[in-house]
């Protein structure tokens, strides 16, 4: 009788980042993994949603800073029955008798982490990263792995020169095999012999003339013996800068070339951009896939109320109340109000945790702050409205062709010409941004 091939058991690894600097002040206090995204999502919520669709439901979440939220989100999202192996499990950064200090970087935080989740005995570790926008086969990454005898993979997306400079590039050879690593090349250096070999490149004439370098996507796949072994005995603190570099000399690293869509959602811009894209009639991540759906937070909300409203590609999320206003490429997070004779173009508004009660409402009116929402007669144009903002009656932001320099502006955040409204802000009738 032939003897029965080994058990491959997964556990995925996503890292929650650092302290998120680039996407302040949306992490000045939540995690970037705990960022609403779409309306109605988290951003953590992509990466998980991947694994579940993939077979893959052993998850720990490796977080360190504003974990707060996270957590909240995580523990009323993610409940397996008692019938499934199934869990999401967070790990928030520790100190211990062994070690005295924080994670120091993606390596670090697997390192200082990796007596809670050996005990599952993996044969494979999948480690992704918790800002990220794409949808994949993380099944078929596998597949691809063990069918190339790696020890680790790493998944990558073709990009142009100029893009090389903002990732990590991988020098591979015709089998696909990383012979070098380099994380964020220099704009002036000649990278005319790391270009993706003929062989595998595909046919489209913009991958061919333009897209003719491999980026790394900062997902792995790793043996466990050899993550293991590569973080062992060593201070690296960091995959794409260190452990992968020196790793391609001793071991058997792959690429994996990803050609669906692929985002890192990094700083405002990207943020902004990845969320107005949705809007589109045919955006290039798609909510709408009943097989492989975007799990998140389910709430029981009522319907959106619409009181009149001209709305023109926009998404709207549950539990909103719209009165007669007009939207416009935007995106309309969970209970939003918006009154009447407001316009929002270009527009990402998070929504907000609750409801104002009466007399809640009446206490705002006896101190002369405006309501939780959008207030009547606004006109607010390419601007990202956080969590519980209160916005008042003729309020007008980034219509008048004012330019700020980016930073911060005490009421708002300037960031590439988009004005970020702070979490909880209140902002005065007339106001004028």
């Amino acid at each position: 009788m032939a003897k029965d091939k080994k058990k491959i058991r997964v556990v995925s690894l996503i890292l929650g980042g650092g302290k998120g600097t680039r996407l302040y002040p949306l992490t000045k206090e939540r995690s970037k993994p705990a960022v609403s995204f779409g309306g109605k999502y988290r951003l953590v919520d992509i990466p998980i949603s991947n694994c579940i669709n993939s077979g893959f439901k052993k998850i720990y979440l490796l977080t360190q800073y504003n974990s707060t939220s996270l957590h909240h989100h995580i523990t009323n999202s993610y409940n397996f029955d008692r019938f499934s192996s199934g869990f999401v499990e967070i790990l928030a950064a520790e100190q211990t008798l062994e070690n005295d200090s924080f994670h120091q970087g993606t390596a670090d935080s697997v390192r200082k982490s990796f007596q809670h989740f050996a005990v599952q005995n993996p044969t494979h570790y999948l480690i992704l990263s918790g800002d990220q926008l794409y949808h994949m086969d993380l099944k078929a990454f596998l597949d691809h792995h063990i069918k190339t005898g790696a020890e680790v993979s790493v998944a990558a997306t073709t990009v142009t020169r100029e893009e090389a400079s903002r990732y990590g590039l991988m020098k591979i050879n015709n089998a696909g095999r990383i012979q070098e690593f380099k994380e964020k090349p220099s704009i002036d250096l000649d990278l005319t012999d790391w270009k993706i070999p003929k062989s595998l490149r595909e046919t489209n004439v913009e991958d061919i003339n333009q897209k003719e370098y491999l980026a790394s996507m900062g997902i792995y796949i790793f043996n466990a013996k050899t993550l293991e072994e590569l973080l062992n005995g060593n201070d690296s603190k960091d995959f794409g800068k260190e452990i992968i570099p020196n790793a391609v000399k001793t071991h058997q690293i792959f690429s994996y070339i990803f050609d669906g869509y692929w985002e890192d959602i990094g700083t405002i811009k990207s943020f902004y951009e990845a969320n107005i894209k949705l809007t589109h009639i045919d955006p290039e991540f798609n909510f709408y896939d009943e097989e492989e759906p975007i799990y998140t937070h389910p709430r029981n909300l009522p319907p959106s109320k619409i009181n009149k409203a001209i709305i023109k590609s926009t998404l709207t999320s549950e539990g909103c109340i719209i009165t007669d206003a007009n939207l416009t490429h935007s995106v309309i997070g969970l209970r939003s109000v918006i009154e009447n004779g407001t316009v929002l173009d270009h527009v990402v508004m998070m929504g907000a945790d609750f409801y104002e009660t009466k007399d809640e409402k009446n206490e705002n009116l006896e101190q002369g702050v405006p309501n939780l929402g959008i207030g009547r007669n606004c006109n607010i144009r390419k601007t990202i409205i956080d969590k519980n903002a209160h916005i008042g009656d003729n309020v007008r932001i980034n219509v008048d062709g004012n330019e700020y320099e980016d930073g911060d502006h005490g009421k708002f955040y300037s960031a590439d010409g988009i004005i970020v409204i702070r979490k909880g802000a209140y902002i005065p009738s007339g106001t004028v941004i």
